[in-house]
């Protein structure tokens, strides 16, 4: 169901069930909750490029985990939800940069995986539905990390409708950032991996947060303050200082010595 290896300090890890179009369900969403914070807590890991075998990336939904929930008590549902939304926060909270290599259709919840990672790159088979509201349900789980990705206003249609889009439309939403043909997706994702290692891990991870913990905040004092404090410490922090100096000094810094290609 899913197969994860390590390349170079990347993580890829990969959906692997081409024959149900890599569909999840409640078992392979606690895979991935357990994948994605061990990704997190490794030293050794240095980005994670998610994506799926076969055609699809991921068609969203098992028709046997919705069987299933059909018959759930409500709190039965909210439990299964919980689990959903803890695996997505957990990716989309990630301290490492994170890239979804995007060949094939992905719909739901999908959208959900693609919109927490940092990075997207599709192909122009790329295709995208936020089809819940045919099935009478809606994405309420995914909602807060598409918004965030393509747009309130953006959301208000692709919701409301459930119909399919493409990799030029999800590009001008800002779902996805680069479009390439499918002989060059692998090449264009190991680019940017090598480009993500040859940042500094610290700071990679905190110019992260910035994002996640400013972009809805108000600018006003505490936050000139809080901002102020942040790039403060950065500057006297190992990596920080080490940065500087390989500037000045006009060499690699540490966090890069030994890769030599990168």
């Amino acid at each position: 169901m899913l197969d994860v290896n390590i390349n170079n300090k990347v993580a890829h890890v990969t959906l692997d069930r081409p024959e149900k179009h890599n569909a999840f369900d409640d078992e392979l969403i606690k895979m991935l909750t357990k994948e994605f914070e061990a990704i997190d807590q490794s030293n050794d890991i240095r980005a994670l490029v998610l994506s799926g075998n076969g055609k699809s990336f991921s068609a969203g939904a098992d028709l046997g985990w919705m069987k299933r929930m059909a018959s759930y008590s409500y709190e039965e549902n909210l439990e299964d939800a919980k689990c959903l939304a803890a695996m997505l926060s957990t990716l989309n909270k990630l301290s490492k940069p994170s890239i979804a290599r995007v060949q094939g259709a992905a719909f739901g919840g999908a959208v959900g995986l693609v919109s927490c990672c940092d990075i997207a790159i599709a192909t122009p088979k790329a295709s995208f539905s936020l089809s819940e509201v045919k099935i009478g349900l809606t994405p309420a789980t995914i909602s807060p990390y598409v918004m965030a990705a393509m747009g309130s206003r953006a959301a208000r249609r692709y919701f409301l409708t459930g119909e399919r889009f493409f990799a030029d439309t999800a590009l001008t939403l800002g779902l996805v950032h680069e479009v390439v043909d499918e002989n060059e997706l692998d090449d264009t994702v190991d680019k940017m991996a090598k480009q993500l290692r040859a940042n500094s891990p610290q700071a990679v991870s905190q110019a992260k947060a910035l994002v996640l913990d400013f972009s809805s905040r108000r600018i006003d004092e505490n936050l000139k303050i809080e901002s102020s404090e942040r790039i403060a410490k950065i500057r006297v922090s190992h990596e920080g200082q080490e940065g500087l100096s390989a500037f000045l000094e006009k060499r690699n810094p540490a966090w890069i010595k030994g890769e030599a290609d990168v």
